[in-house]
């Protein structure tokens, strides 16, 4: 640990923003402060222990911005963590948005489940976040077999099966009674708050129906579904005696753990939670305050209203977010505060000796690799696989790990050009691709690269990361003739010493699965959506709108193979033609 006395000495009592950085000058954790001389201080007198104590090992300097208000050093923190993605701030690790409920205000509402609501600006009606997915499904699947809303995005030229099967009115051909369009939203929004008398009268009167007409399977079906609605709407409604529209965050921190819990309470229901554990034991409130924003940033709308506890600076947050933020002290509003910090206490006591073993089975794997690379640091990692059909259409994936925990909102896929028919090839071209970028766009250099192959692969990455002028270890996971790992090489093709009941042979082999599932499950996926799309797919330089376009000028696969390279270039343009021409002429 280096001795910052005397630049600690010269920091103002005032509040601004800090930024930690490691010996390559990376910044590697950005925090702000009421009073940054005592904030900073704090980290380097008196005793650090679990993620403070790793930090503090890494720090080779600091910086501050100082700034005049708590709230600006809060913006501005937050700023800096968007931009530079600090290795010991908090990251969700995982990029998923939860679902919502949305029926449009069209002339023919349509009821669909949405993620993205902050791509425009939504007048829709919202109902959620859903974070449980198959029950958001569930539920719009049984409003639209119960009500004839209008199922297609464009209106079709003629009439569906939707239409013939009585879950659609036929608005492409029909003329439809506007009240009766209307009736049909009141009943569907009154039930999304959480009141169940229209539905489920609805459901009675169609199952009496069915029974009468002895087709006992339909009777049987809408039974299931008001057995589903009785035990949803049970287990969801909270005794509020209001219809509440809010958010509500409670946190409970052991040793090293930072446990969180949020409640998503919408018109009086609970619609779900959302549970996270952090290994963390920095500075609790900013690390929930950094927490709550990360959140709603990435994961969607936000609530009317915020309850935190009594510890957080409700005001920041209100000021920050530009919502109601405050903390009930009594009655039924505290007393769900109180069991979301229970909530928030059990399931970290349920995980804990779990989280605590995983995390000492990584960092010992992690002073293994050190020890064993002779590196002073190795925490982000990445790693690379192709895939391909017979030989053609070969598809490159990416993986990204820190300390062994995956960032999947990292990881990229590649479409890889026609000329490559080999897997050197697209490896080739794939890690020239990943690290031109790297240097191009002054992106995070990784401290390890980890090759899904033996010596050749090895080499082929060698070739590209010298040839670019960077200086990045990388190592090999060697295959057997039974195709399982059985050793790891350095970069000269050198086996290194690790035994295959090792922490570290294990935790490599993890990533080596999880580049190869990434990779085929991308090609899988293309192939899935039909011979045209998986072309399409394939191909470098088209995307969705480009997509759109050639499938409705050539609308199928022989025109498509018809058509001269100059014809295609009308719609993607010369030199994305030529790639798909060639594409094409392969098949």
């Amino acid at each position: 640990m280096k001795d910052f006395k005397e630049k600690l000495s010269l920091v103002p009592t005032k509040p601004g923003s800090y930024q930690m950085k490691n010996k390559d000058g990376i910044i590697i954790y950005v925090g702000k402060a009421k009073n940054l001389k005592n904030r900073l201080k704090s980290y380097f007198t008196g005793t650090v222990t679990g993620k403070t104590r790793m930090l503090v090992e890494d720090i080779d300097d600091f910086e501050y911005i100082v700034t005049s208000s708590e709230l600006e050093s809060l913006i501005l923190e937050i700023t800096l963590i968007k931009k530079y993605d600090p290795k010991y701030n908090i990251l969700l690790k995982d990029d998923k948005t939860y679902p919502y409920i949305e029926l449009t205000k069209e002339k023919y509402p349509r009821l669909r489940i949405i993620r993205n609501i902050k791509r425009k600006k939504n007048t829709n009606y919202l109902y959620g976040p859903y974070p449980n997915v198959t029950a958001a499904r569930k539920t719009v699947n049984m409003i639209n077999r119960l009500y004839p809303l209008r199922k297609c995005e464009h209106l079709k030229k003629e009439l569906c099966l939707y239409y013939h099967i009585h879950e659609c009115l036929g608005y492409c051909e029909k003329e439809v009674d506007k009240e009766n369009i209307e009736k049909m939203v009141k009943e569907i929004t009154t039930f999304l708050k959480g009141d169940s008398t229209f539905i489920k009268k609805k459901i009675e009167e169609e199952m009496m129906r069915a029974s009468e007409a002895m087709n006992y399977e339909r009777a049987l079906e809408l039974k299931t579904m008001l057995e589903d609605i009785d035990i949803t709407l049970r287990k969801q409604k909270i005794d509020l005696n209001h219809n509440y529209h809010f958010d509500l965050v409670n946190f409970y921190q052991d040793k090293n753990y930072l446990s969180i819990q949020i409640f998503f309470v919408r018109e009086g229901l609970l619609v779900g939670r959302d549970k996270t554990i952090i290994s963390s034991d920095l500075d609790i409130t900013e690390q929930v305050t950094e927490y709550i924003l990360t959140f709603y940033d990435k994961k969607g709308l936000l609530p009317k209203e915020l309850l935190v506890p009594e510890e957080m600076d409700s005001n920041l947050l209100s000021e920050y977010l530009n919502i109601k933020v405050h903390t009930p002290y009594r009655g039924k509003l505290k007393n769900l505060l109180d069991l979301a910090r229970e909530n928030a206490k059990e399931n970290l006591t349920e995980q804990e000796e779990t989280l605590k073993k995983n995390d000492d089975l990584r960092l010992a794997a992690i002073e293994e690799l050190k020890e064993l690379l002779h590196l002073e640091s190795v925490s982000r990692m990445e790693s690379f696989d192709n895939s391909h059909l017979f030989g053609t259409f070969y598809v490159g994936g990416m993986v990204v790990y820190d300390d062994f925990l995956p960032l999947k909102d990292e990881y990229r896929k590649f479409k890889i050009s026609t000329e490559v028919k080999d897997d050197l090839g697209a490896m080739r071209e794939v890690l020239y691709r990943r690290y031109y970028k790297v240097l191009m766009e002054d992106l995070k250099k990784p401290d390890l690269i980890v090759m899904d192959g033996g010596y050749t692969q090895v080499g082929v990455a060698k070739e590209i990361i010298t040839s670019l002028g960077l200086n990045i270890p990388i190592i090999g996971l060697q295959k057997n003739k039974k195709h399982r790992t059985s050793s790891i090489i350095d970069e000269n093709g050198n086996i290194l010493p690790v035994k295959s009941d090792s922490n570290l042979f294990l935790f490599l082999s993890k990533i080596q699965e999880e580049v190869h599932r990434y990779a085929i499950t991308y090609h899988r996926n293309i192939k899935a959506k039909g011979a045209l799309s998986s072309v399409l797919d394939l191909v470098p330089g088209i995307g969705e709108v480009r997509k759109k376009e050639l499938l409705k000028k050539f609308s199928s696969l022989k025109k498509m193979k018809e058509a001269s390279e100059e014809a295609l270039a009308e719609v993607v343009g010369s030199d994305v033609a030529k790639n798909l021409h060639q594409y094409l002429k392969d098949l």
